[in-house]
């Protein structure tokens, strides 16, 4: 059959890589089996097929149940460790501070030099990603972080600079691991079953920075140096290396859809398709402004706090009656605080927003984005107030932190599975290598260096040394204030996001699976969607890109 040829009244088209092959109809297509919303499994195709669909043309290997939500549960496993590892720093912020004599400014750099490789690799791991075996990829990628993390641990106090470069290596791991997981989840699973597994896996953002403040903190105390806080997450990260190679079984890309055999296409022309989309765009603009949020919180939030407790005039180095954990170092129980308000908002955040979102859908398609917007801009009254309240009272402000990081949690998920529904299987690494190169390189990764370097600038106006909590406190919460204004463009952006949100799922979803009626134009194929215009796709000269 030639490239883009006719079928007849009794037959049909299987896509098998650029050519089109006839199949009569009544004929058993093999189409890859996948998880539906109830957990069983099913083929993609219905027995009933339309006189021309172009459905997939090979058989995949079976996954079974176990075995999807057995690989769920290793990423989620790596994810943890990955976000635990990233914060503990965090949770021993004033001790690295100490040990290396370093202000705020230096401070900052530790987590901007390590986002700055996260995402310069991003787009070298999604290009991969998108092309090669994931597994090999990651496993390979964890292994490095792992051995770049414990190396970082065993600087001495006069190299700084050889710390900082140890804590930017971690990125480079890091960043083989964050575009391509959500992928696999997302070639396992369709539908809500997606949508609640990648809730699921993005449990680990908050669970598991909130458990970097944690244990980091508690690790340090328990073997009296902040080092072997870091020794912790590279022996685990190695036991995850060993299930990813023998026990995670990789699906094939677009699995879950059941649909076209796409060929990878280049790779300026993925980036060039990916930019393309509205949606992804804007909501990628929105997740930046997240980044930046989170990004400046995450550090500073644990050091401002306990400045804020010494400059009420509470110079005690122990917690009081209280605290949670009352007699133990101030600076401690701080980060342990902080950690378990992390941990509970994350949890109650994803899970919430990833349940309205589902809620709202059946009544609303364009819900995920409106959730974002609705989440970020709530957030903003309670990061304002407790910046301000913190100068007087303490725990009104832990509450209001708790309230602003469950609002701010709520889109977590959501911007995954937004992502994966409006970028087709083949440029999926891609997009996430692009959202993160994008929200990384505007957002988190010089919101902990321009919030110390403002809060420096600012402790010239003061009298007393830089050093000394009150200084720090006032200058830090003056440059915090800007985390509420950058989330309140955030919610504009995901506002907008919601205007193309469901044209641009409708496109993407017509080109992975293809199963609505479709004929052959000039070498490419013209799918008709139910209700909708028809819109041609060349699949032959440059991949599925539309017309």
């Amino acid at each position: 059959m030639a490239k883009g040829g006719h079928g007849d009244a009794n037959g049909g088209y299987v896509n098998k890589g650029l050519e089109l092959e006839e199949v009569k109809l009544g004929e058993e297509t093999n189409t890859a089996p996948i998880v539906d919303e109830d957990g069983n499994r099913r083929q993609s195709a219905d027995s009933e097929v339309p006189n021309h669909v172009v459905v997939e043309s090979r058989r995949e290997d079976s996954i079974s149940n176990a075995t999807a939500y057995g690989s769920v549960s290793i990423l989620l496993c790596i994810n943890l460790l990955n976000y635990m590892d990233r914060y503990t720093v965090a949770g021993v912020l004033k001790d690295i501070q100490d040990f290396y004599g370093l202000e705020n400014s230096e401070d900052g750099l530790i987590q901007t030099v390590f986002v700055l490789t996260y995402m310069v690799f991003s787009p070298i791991f999604g290009f991969l990603g998108d092309r090669y075996t994931r597994k090999y990829i990651m496993a390979g990628g964890i292994f490095f972080w792992a051995t770049v993390t414990f190396a970082g641990s065993m600087i001495p106090k006069e190299h700084f600079f050889a710390f900082a470069i140890m804590r930017a290596l971690v990125g480079v791991g890091e960043a083989s691991y964050s575009t391509i997981a959500p992928t696999i989840i997302a070639d396992l699973f369709t539908g809500e079953k997606r949508s609640r597994m990648l809730m699921i896996f993005y449990f680990a953002i908050p669970v598991g920075s909130g458990m970097g403040y944690i244990v980091g903190s508690n690790v340090a105390k328990a073997l009296g140096a902040w080092q072997w806080a870091l020794r912790v997450t590279p022996v685990l990260g190695l036991v995850c290396v060993v299930l990813i190679l023998v026990v995670l079984k990789e699906p094939k890309r677009g699995m879950s859809e059941g649909g076209v055999t796409l060929q990878n296409t280049s790779y300026f022309t993925d980036l060039k398709e990916v930019v393309k989309i509205k949606s992804f765009v804007l909501s990628t603009i929105g997740f930046t402004c997240v980044a930046f949020t989170t990004g400046a919180l995450a550090l500073w939030a644990p050091l401002f706090m306990y400045d804020s407790i010494m400059a009420q005039g509470k110079e005690a180095t122990q917690a009081g009656p209280n605290y949670l954990c009352s007699g133990e170092p101030l600076k401690v129980c701080v980060a342990f605080t902080f950690g378990i308000i992390t941990v509970v908002a994350g949890f109650v955040g994803v899970a919430l927003g990833a349940e309205i979102s589902r809620r709202y859908k059946k009544i609303n398609p364009r819900a995920d984005p409106l959730v974002c917007a609705f989440g970020l801009i709530t957030c903003v009254p309670f990061l304002f107030f407790a910046l301000v309240l913190s100068q007087w009272y303490t725990v009104p402000t832990w509450i209001l932190i708790f309230l602003g990081e469950t609002m701010l949690c709520l889109n977590w998920s959501i911007i995954a599975d937004m992502l994966l529904y409006v970028v087709i299987p083949t440029r999926r690494s891609t997009a996430e290598s692009v959202q993160i190169l994008i929200s990384h390189a505007f957002g988190d990764a010089g919101s902990p260096y321009i919030v110390g370097l403002v809060s420096d600038a600012l402790s010239k106006n003061y009298n007393a040394p830089s050093s000394s909590s009150y200084v720090q406190f006032k200058t830090l919460q003056t440059a915090l204030y800007v985390t509420p204004f950058i989330c309140v463009l955030g919610g504009g952006f995901f506002l907008a996001t919601a205007l193309f949100i469901e044209k641009d799922k409708n496109a993407a979803l017509k080109i992975t699976q293809a199963m609505n009626k479709a004929k052959a134009t000039n070498g490419g194929i013209t799918l008709k969607s139910i209700g909708g215009e028809d819109e041609e796709f060349d699949f032959t000269a440059n991949g599925p890109t539309a017309i």
